[in-house]
């Protein structure tokens, strides 16, 4: 059983965790059906935040998720922060307790995430049934979390859509959005803007095969994105396999003298992509 630091920075680097996969799941030991929420999430807990301790608190943070999911690779999630929360909120996590690398990503957010009510949405893979969490942490260290359980299975292994050389050509194209005042847009935050981007990646999670050769498609997926209003940060995420294919944000931000939004990605082949979209009428 792999523990302690090592067990920690699979967690946290998910490409690394490829590496131990297939060990993992040759002796058996991989999630074995036993395992449950409960027994793993007090674990995961200590090697995610340390010694300190996460408390449920709905106050602070929501999330949204389908009990019985459509698709177990594009799970969608919805995370808010109220307004009395939103200047106390540095970072959120969200972790799915029983994937292959249970750390979706880390969002820590900047000046431009603005003061009222913080939203962001996205899609996820899930592996297998489990809980999913969110957990922010405020500027005096507390960790407060919501949790929902999700009903889907299968998430990270999914077969990949399109061909591979195909799919790593497209890598990186954007689509950004400002949607405010847009009635496409499916929120309207009071005192917030809400923005979305898009970006092309396959986010090969290193569990799928290539449906040709019959071989895995070796990991490879966004490591991180920035994103940025008028150049100060809005948020920035790190991220692994469990984001989804051709990752989707919408986000809210807070209005400025300059509006305009940019995005710098940059994934695990070092490959770097950008992106900016001025606001309508500008």
């Amino acid at each position: 059983m792999i523990q302690g630091p090592q067990k920690k920075s699979l967690l946290r680097f998910p490409h690394l965790a490829m590496l131990a996969v297939s060990a993992m799941i040759a002796f058996g030991a991989f999630h074995s059906a036993s395992a449950t929420d409960e027994d793993i999430w007090p674990a995961l807990e200590k090697d995610i935040f340390g010694a300190r301790t996460v408390v449920e608190d709905t106050s602070a943070v929501t999330l949204e998720a389908p009990y019985r999911a459509d698709d177990a690779a594009l799970v969608p999630l919805t995370v808010r922060i109220p307004a009395h929360m939103a200047d106390r909120v540095k970072k959120l996590t969200l972790v799915i307790d029983l994937n292959p690398a249970p750390v979706v990503g880390d969002f820590t957010f900047g000046p431009a995430a603005g003061s009222g009510e913080r939203v962001i949405e996205t899609r996820v893979r899930v592996d297998m049934y489990s809980n999913v969490r969110a957990i922010v942490e405020t500027d005096d260290g507390r960790l407060l979390m919501a949790t929902k359980f999700v009903k889907a299975a299968g998430g990270c292994s999914a077969p990949a859509l399109k061909d591979t050389d195909a799919a790593l050509a497209d890598a990186g194209r954007m689509q950004i959005r400002h949607l405010a005042g847009d009635a496409t847009a499916t929120a309207t935050v009071t005192g917030q803007r809400m923005g979305q981007v898009m970006i092309r990646h396959p986010q090969y999670s290193g569990l799928q095969l290539n449906q040709v050769t019959g071989y895995y498609i070796p990991a490879k997926f966004l490591r991180s994105i920035d994103v940025t209003r008028g150049g100060e940060r809005v948020f920035r995420v790190e991220g692994g396999i469990s984001l989804s294919e051709d990752p989707n944000i919408r986000f809210t931000y807070a209005s400025g003298t300059d509006d305009t939004i940019e995005v710098t990605a940059e994934d695990t082949d070092g490959r770097t992509f950008t992106g900016r979209a001025e606001p309508r009428g500008s």
